[in-house]
């Protein structure tokens, strides 16, 4: 079964968790106030100005003249008209645009803190996608009941530098040559050859120097009968004796009946697993890591 490379929205909803926390407020919140004020607003706190205004408005004089109006454009209040460029804020361009404010962001000590919070944790984020944990997801049903289609889990990387695998671990792994030769042969009619190359994910049932044979449904590994409740039915099929070669592993599906894995092109070499399957995520009502291990 093949296990798919995590999907670009999990990918970035991973390292969004590890940013997020630690990323600092949006770099417009700092732009000094004065930038964002109006041509009126900075007309209006500069009394001098504001007086100067005044005096020169046709309508502010003739309203003082004839002592009528309503109060709001007498006294020393402007008139609210004007030419409409008597004045502008320092920079030349109103309130500055965007792009200027970006730009005195971008030169501010608080950019260069954030700009490093955020290479910092992009860098941990990555860190820990590509060697200790990564996101999966399940797009068959050859491994269920133990998952089912549109299943998401966790996959750990770091078991297999300290220790090999052990019998009844889930494994995701790169697919060896003869798995690709098989299902290249079979997708060369519908020109699909991208599943040739996708992980899987299978079980572990026999290690280096094991000798293994599957007769009437029941697996047997070095003449003893082995205990399987996660299999969805018992295999229709009989298999080996065989004895896995030193580097080697053997790993079959949990739905053994539709399942292409090591019965059908042998044995699977340890430097090709990926990592170990150590828990299910998603769905949530079937969150948990039994029968993983």
């Amino acid at each position: 079964m093949a296990v798919v490379g995590p999907k670009l929205s999990s990918f970035v909803a991973c390292i969004l968790l590890l940013i997020l926390p630690s990323a600092s407020a949006w770099p417009t919140s700092r732009l000094p106030r004065a930038s964002f004020r109006s041509p009126a607003t900075e007309a209006l706190s500069r009394p001098s100005m504001r007086l100067s205004k005044v005096s020169q408005s046709p309508f502010a004089l003739a309203a003082g003249d004839s002592g009528g109006g309503d109060g709001i454009n007498s006294g020393s209040e402007p008139s609210g008209q004007g030419d409409g460029d008597d004045e502008r804020p320092e920079g030349g361009d109103g309130v500055g645009g965007p792009l200027s404010g970006f730009q005195r962001w971008l030169s501010s000590s608080e950019a260069q803190d954030d700009i490093k919070t955020y290479t910092l944790s992009l860098f941990i984020a990555l860190s820990i996608r590509f060697l200790l944990i990564e996101p999966r997801y399940i797009p068959s049903l050859s491994m269920y009941p133990t998952f089912e289609v549109g299943d998401q889990l966790a996959v750990e990387k770091v078991t297999k530098r300290v220790r090999p695998q052990r019998r009844g671990e889930v494994v995701v792994f790169n697919p060896p040559a003869a798995f690709r030769e098989i299902v290249s042969g079979e997708s060369a009619d519908t020109g699909d050859s991208k599943k040739a190359k996708e992980a899987l994910i299978k079980r572990v049932v026999a290690l280096a120097g094991d000798t293994v044979v599957v007769k009437s449904g029941i697996l047997y590994v070095n003449g003893m009968p082995q205990d399987e409740p996660y299999t969805a039915e018992k295999a229709l099929y009989d298999f080996g004796p065989v004895t896995v070669p030193e580097g080697k592993l053997l790993v079959l599906g949990d739905n053994r009946n539709h399942s292409l894995d090591g019965h059908i092109w042998g044995f699977l070499p340890q430097e090709n697993v990926i990592g170990r399957a150590v828990y299910l995520y998603w769905p949530p009502w079937r969150l948990g890591n039994e029968n993983l291990f």
